[in-house]
């Protein structure tokens, strides 16, 4: 089973790949420009097929794909003195420059991606990462609206049969009062429809009219098994842990738990999947969006602690993966033996970590830093600032931003990747992020 998972993970990465190098190729070529290779992966070419000017193709190696333009670089330019730039570094740049240049045919300079305006620079480059947003969004509106969200329900998932003190280890002692839940008849799988004259729909309605009523004898109505029942539950006052918003235990300093004394039925919800409606989609895809650009920012700071949890033996929290973390977690989904989960849950937290691995894809590509798209983004609003502060200065057009002086720092981002590319794959092996955390 978990051979599944992760054929299905890398299936999708595979696609998101492959939908992302689209979202680049379709509006180069509606602008103009000649797109030679559309590749899904590195390596070996495993299979390709050229259409037009274009050949499509699969490699060997699913790490990535890429599009490949003519004139992504414009020819240089000579300096102040007249003698072209020298030095390593000045080399590094001539030399790309020289292989874009080649790959221009006579009559073909109109045909350039440095030849495009600003405006449309921006919708080849920010058509890629936005290809992953879009598949995200479709996928998070598949999960929340086919599937839903995980919530608690006015559904009784459990019922104590005794009130066991807060600090209690295990089940009920001999001498324990029996719970006010299960006095009155109540049964894990009921249905509560309304308590002490309020209507409830869901959990959190069912816990404030608990409150409300206090210790008060109270008229409950519930579904169980098609038929409705009315039963009287008198709720007892006891001490309980007191829980923060995120659902954790507060403690003490001494770290003994919280505790306050609260209106005690001695039951809990089940925990559902609830469709939501699709306008819930834009919120839920902005707050991961938002969340995700958080660990992207603090990308180095994560590897080093999954450095320290691969070699120094500490915990590994959540965090950012590799693909062979994330492979792990999906195989995880389709393995992990329970009986609450059930196949829509596996395949809804499968096509949810699909969402996730794009909108990861859409952030970290809009890093401004070559060779990621963001670089070329960046590169490309310097080019319009340029252009404007030279027209209302009267001055003539500066030309295409000279993005090739760039390339030093783009093999320093690729050396920088791979590295933390393979101090991610370690710590995924030895100590690898897990479902439970």
């Amino acid at each position: 089973m978990a051979v599944i998972g992760v054929i299905v993970v890398l299936v999708g990465v595979m696609i998101s790949i492959a939908l992302h190098e689209v979202g680049h190729m379709v509006p180069a070529k509606r602008f103009g420009v000649k797109v030679t290779k559309y590749m899904v992966g590195f390596g070996h070419t495993l299979f390709s097929r050229t259409r037009g000017d274009t050949e499509y193709g699969i490699k060997a190696i699913p790490l990535g794909g890429y599009v490949r333009m003519i004139g992504m670089y414009p020819p240089a330019r000579a300096a102040a003195d007249g003698r072209p730039r020298e030095g390593f570094f000045a080399s590094l740049a001539e030399d790309a420059r020289q292989v874009s240049a080649e790959e221009v045919g006579p009559g073909e300079e109109s045909r350039t991606f440095y030849s495009l305006s600003v405006p449309k620079k921006l919708v080849v480059m920010l058509g890629g990462p936005g290809m992953n947003l879009l598949i995200a969004v479709v996928l998070i509106a598949v999960v929340v609206v086919g599937f839903g969200t995980p919530a608690y329900t006015n559904t009784l998932g459990a019922v104590a049969p005794c009130i066991a003190p807060a600090d209690a280890e295990s089940g009920c002692a001999p001498g324990d009062p029996a719970a006010p839940g299960a006095a009155a008849g109540l049964e894990a799988g009921d249905t509560v429809l309304s308590w002490n004259g309020v209507e409830v729909s869901d959990w959190a309605g069912v816990s404030a009219a608990i409150r409300a009523s206090g210790t008060d004898p109270a008229t409950v109505v519930v579904l169980r098994d098609g038929e409705t029942l009315t039963l009287t539950v008198t709720p007892v006052l006891a001490e309980r842990p007191v829980y923060a918003e995120d659902g954790t235990a507060l403690t003490e300093e001494n770290g003994d738990p919280v505790t306050q004394e609260v209106p005690f039925v001695g039951i809990g919800p089940a925990y559902e999947r609830v469709p939501q409606a699709i306008t819930a989609v834009p919120a839920l895809t902005w707050d991961a969006v938002a969340q995700t650009v958080g660990v992207v920012a603090t990308i180095p700071q994560q590897v080093v602690d999954a450095w320290q949890a691969a070699v120094g033996g500490q915990e590994r929290g959540d965090g950012v993966m590799s693909l062979v973390g994330v492979g792990r977690i999906a195989g995880e989904i389709t393995s992990v033996q329970a009986s609450v989960y059930t196949t829509s849950d596996r395949v809804a937290d499968l096509l949810g970590l699909l969402a996730s691995l794009n909108i990861a894809l859409f952030v970290f590509n809009l890093i401004p830093l070559p060779p990621l798209d963001g670089g070329h983004v960046a590169g490309a609003l310097w080019e319009g600032l340029r252009r404007r502060v030279a027209r209302l200065r009267n001055r003539p057009d500066p030309g295409p931003v000279d993005v090739a002086r760039a390339i030093p720092l783009a093999y320093v981002v690729v050396v920088g990747l791979i590295g933390m590319s393979l101090v991610l794959v370690y710590a995924d092996i030895v100590a690898p992020v897990t479902l439970g955390g």
